[in-house]
C-alpha cells in the first residue's frame, strides 16, 4: 500500500511544527545551492543528484527523505542543525546513524523496514514528539523506554498491515508523555497488558480505537486513567457502515476546519479534505472490545443487547479497579 501523504500527525498542543507530509515536494532540493544560509527545509530521495548539498546547509532544520538511498541514510547523521527529520519508504540495516543528530525534536518514521532495534532513539535527549508508521521487523518497542523528553507518541499500523506490539512495559520508561495515539495495531500480550499505562502520570489525550484490545483493557484504561481525554469508551458506540459526502449546498461544507472540529464532531474530514457525514440508516451499536460484536440500530435486538453487555462491562471495570489498587498500593 502505497503512502497516502495525508497529515497524520495530531498538531494541537504544539507537539509538531513539521510541514505537512503533502508538501514535502515543494522543498525538493532541486538547485539549491551548496552552503546556502537561507534554507531551513529540504527533501532528497534517491532521484536527487544534488541531494550531497544538504550537508552543507548551516541552518538546515527539518529534513525528509523520501524512498532514500543507504549512503544518503548514513550521511545524514552529519546534520546535527536538524531539529525535525522525516524518514519513510527506507530500509536500513540500523538506525544507529542518527546517535549523532543531538538536535533533533520531531521525528516521524514511516514505512520503514530493515531494523528491529529502537534503542538509538534514547541518545536524542531533545526529542519531544515521535510519531512511526509500518515498522514491518519492529514489534518490541523496548526501546523507547527512557526517552524522558518524550511527550508525544504515536505508533500505527496501516489499512493493510497493523503493528504488533510485544507489550507495553516501555510505557513505564516515558515520565513525560502527555500525548498517545495507536492506529491498526495488535497488542500480543494478554491482559493487563495496559497496566503500565497507569504510570503515565502527564497523560493529557489518549487516541485508541475501541476494538484494538481485549475489552478487559478498556474497562482498565477507563478506571484507571480518570480525566484523561479519549479514555473513555463505555460499553458500546455508535458508528455508521457507510458516508456520504457533504453536498456543497451544506453550509458545512464550507465552514472553517477549526469549526467543524469544535461545533459539528458528525462531520468528519478526510485526509484529502472531502468532508463526510453518516449514511442514513447505517448506524449499528459497537460493542467496546476486541471481537465483542454489534448490532443494528433500531432493531428487536438492540435495547436487550446493549443493556446485557452493559452490565458486563460494568463487571469488568469493577474488576479492573481491583488490580487498579492492588498496583498502587
Amino acid at each position: 500500500m502505497l503512502h497516502h501523504f495525508g497529515d497524520m500527525l495530531d498538531r494541537d498542543g504544539g507537539y509538531w511544527t513539521m510541514i505537512p507530509n503533502s508538501d514535502r515536494y515543494a522543498y525538493r532540493i532541486g538547485d539549491v545551492p551548496g552552503g546556502s544560509k537561507d534554507v531551513r527545509i529540504v527533501t532528497i530521495g534517491q532521484e536527487d543528484e544534488n541531494w550531497s548539498r544538504a550537508l552543507t546547509l548551516p541552518n538546515l532544520e527539518e529534513l525528509t527523505l523520501h524512498a532514500p538511498t543507504q549512503e544518503q541514510i548514513e550521511a545524514i547523521g552529519e546534520l546535527s542543525s536538524v531539529k525535525r527529520l522525516r524518514i519513510t519508504h527506507a530500509r536500513p540495516r540500523s538506525i544507529e546513524f542518527i546517535h549523532s543528530m543531538c538536535s533533533v525534536e520531531e521525528l516521524v518514521l514511516e514505512y520503514v523496514s530493515g531494523f528491529s532495534d529502537l534503542s538509538p532513539l534514547r541518545s536524542l535527549k531533545r526529542l519531544r514528539a515521535l510519531h512511526i508508521e509500518n515498522l514491518r521487523r519492529v514489534s518490541n518497542f523496548g526501546g523507547l523506554s527512557g526517552i524522558d523528553s518524550l511527550r508525544y507518541l504515536a505508533i500505527y499500523g496501516t489499512l493493510d498491515w497493523k503493528q504488533p506490539i510485544d507489550d507495553f512495559e516501555f510505557l513505564r520508561g516515558l515520565p513525560r508523555l502527555e500525548v498517545l495515539a495507536m492506529w491498526q495495531m495488535i497488542c500480543k500480550k494478554a491482559y493487563p497488558a495496559l497496566l503500565p499505562a497507569l504510570s503515565l502520570k502527564n497523560l493529557k489525550r489518549l487516541r485508541l480505537h475501541g476494538s484494538y484490545l481485549a475489552a478487559e483493557e478498556f474497562a482498565l484504561l477507563e478506571e484507571g486513567l480518570k480525566g484523561v481525554e479519549g479514555a473513555t469508551w463505555g460499553p458500546y458506540r455508535t458508528v455508521a457502515s457507510a458516508w456520504i459526502e457533504l453536498p456543497s449546498s451544506d453550509i458545512r461544507a464550507h465552514l472553517p476546519e477549526r469549526v467543524i472540529r469544535a461545533e459539528h464532531p458528525e462531520v468528519m474530514i478526510c485526509y484529502d479534505g472531502r468532508r463526510e457525514i453518516e449514511a442514513p440508516g447505517s448506524c449499528w451499536f459497537e460493542f467496546t472490545g476486541k471481537g465483542a460484536g454489534r448490532v443494528k440500530c433500531g432493531t428487536s435486538k438492540a435495547e436487550a443487547r446493549c443493556r446485557e453487555y452493559s452490565g458486563r462491562y460494568d463487571a469488568m471495570k469493577q474488576a479492573a479497579k481491583v488490580l487498579i489498587d492492588h498496583e498502587r498500593s
